[in-house]
């Protein structure tokens, strides 16, 4: 049976229980003296649970600004640089060796809010200025790749010789580039390769190339002409590609061909992400075993973004910097 209101009122008048309470308060407060711990902690506690709720927290506020970093820093994106060799005879800035980016290319990744950064070739044995800087550095530290295009990629890449002198390429760029790309492979970290690049990339799991398509391939289209990216044709994606996936519902796209030379026997574990149309020339490629190698043998730089004639690829750039995000650590 419970006390009534009066019950109540004599229990709290009760001079014997008021001395209790109060004996009961000085005892917490002894022992919270003795053992040297704040009034507001719980006397219950142990050091083993004060230590534990202590690390959760400190946890909690690291995970905290970890997010954060990974949330708001911007991607850092290494973009490989052209070459332009020295010409005999020549004086001034044609007398060295020029490395550059092409500003369209690096628009283009910059459009998604990116830090962009080119790569230079590094030169341990250098005389002048030698360095202990190699290009799995800049794999460590840059979050994703991009190998723009540019000059040929030399036969001798994939154990050929030049069925013409012009179509001799850039050896020494090749080495640079195949050494930059499996680099970026084995950190983890995606690549995305255009025109030159996505050749390259074939040719870096042992694939080869058409010399020369108008040659090698007379029936094929012109892939190259003097209306330079203005020479446009129709691309198609296999069933089951991940480009199929990305632009579902739209079977065909229209991109820019700006190239004479193209993949013509795959390499190990590559899968074709887009042919030409009619001809069936490899226009696209992924490498199966990583989270992200892709080539495109167009130039999506020179593409608007949300255009309705050109295939808009901001789709794949996009996809690209994703995973870049994801395995930036």
């Amino acid at each position: 049976m419970s006390a009534g209101p009066d019950d109540q009122d004599q229990q709290a008048n009760n001079p014997q229980r008021r001395a209790s309470d109060h004996g009961e308060r000085r005892q917490d407060q002894r022992q919270h003296r003795d053992t040297g711990t704040p009034r507001y902690l719980d006397p219950g506690d142990t050091v083993f649970s004060l230590w534990g709720r202590v690390i959760m927290a400190r946890y909690r506020r690291i995970a905290a600004a970890a997010t954060r970093h990974i949330i708001q820093r911007p991607l850092h994106i290494g973009v490989s640089a052209r070459i332009f060799h020295p010409e005999p005879g020549a004086t001034g800035l044609r007398s060295k060796n020029l490395q550059y980016l092409e500003e369209s290319i690096a628009q283009w990744v910059m459009s998604r809010d990116v830090l962009v950064f080119m790569i230079p070739t590094v030169n341990t044995d250098g005389l002048l200025h030698p360095s202990n800087i190699r290009l799995r550095d800049y794999a460590k530290h840059l979050d994703g790749l991009v190998l723009q295009g540019g000059a040929d990629v030399s036969p001798q890449s994939y154990s050929e010789l030049p069925t013409r002198p012009e179509w001799g390429g850039d050896r020494a760029r090749d080495m640079y580039e195949l050494e930059l790309l499996h680099e970026f492979v084995e950190a983890g970290k995606p690549v995305l390769g255009i025109c030159r690049g996505c050749q390259l990339i074939n040719v870096a799991f042992g694939g080869t190339l058409y010399q020369d398509i108008a040659t090698d391939v007379p029936e094929s289209l012109a892939h190259v002409n003097d209306d330079y990216d203005r020479n446009r044709h129709e691309i198609a994606f296999p069933a089951g590609s991940s480009l199929a996936r990305m632009f579902k519902g739209k079977p065909t796209g229209l991109v820019n061909s700006i190239h004479h030379q193209a993949v013509k026997t795959l390499g190990r574990d590559m899968s074709v992400e887009a042919l030409s149309v009619p001809d069936n020339m490899i226009e696209a490629i992924r490498y199966r075993k990583a989270p992200f190698v892709m080539g495109l043998q167009w130039h999506p730089e020179f593409h608007r973004a949300g255009g309705v004639e050109l295939l808009d690829c901001t789709g794949i750039l996009d996809n690209f910097l994703r995973v870049a995000r994801e395995t930036r650590f």
